[in-house]
């Protein structure tokens, strides 16, 4: 499996990101994780590390039902960035949504580069290749 330096939770719901995070460290997914419960939070700290690459996340775990700001619209404000981030950071949607118009609209998506269902596991991580 992949050792990234570091990737991003992007959820509202705390549970799922404590049990996301537990996932990713039993199986030395990642050195770092970036936890953020709102798509407002991940960009500003995307945009304050914007221009510190080894700072950035290398895969972006998006939540797409999130209050105020859902993963879609993350995405519009995401694709605004630097080559910087959009080369180093790659987006996978991790949803529990299994709604064929959400899995087709991130399909569409040229950053998101996978859609998994809710919750992580050492089989999805260990196909990740990003």
């Amino acid at each position: 499996m992949a050792t990234y330096k570091s990737v991003m939770l992007v959820d509202d719901n705390e549970i799922d990101n404590i049990i996301n995070e537990k996932i990713i460290e039993a199986n030395s997914f990642a050195d770092n994780i970036l936890v953020f419960q709102t798509g407002q939070e991940a960009l500003e700290y995307l945009k304050g590390n914007e221009n510190e690459e080894a700072l950035l996340p290398e895969i972006v775990f998006l939540d797409i039902n999130m209050p105020i700001m859902d993963g879609f619209q993350f995405l519009e404000d995401f694709e605004k960035f630097s080559d910087t981030v959009l080369g180093k950071c790659k987006i996978i949607m991790l949803s529990s949504s299994i709604s064929p118009k959400d899995i087709d609209r991130a399909a569409s998506s040229r950053f998101v580069k996978k859609y998994l269902n809710k919750p992580l596991n050492a089989r999805y991580l260990e196909a990740i290749t990003v």
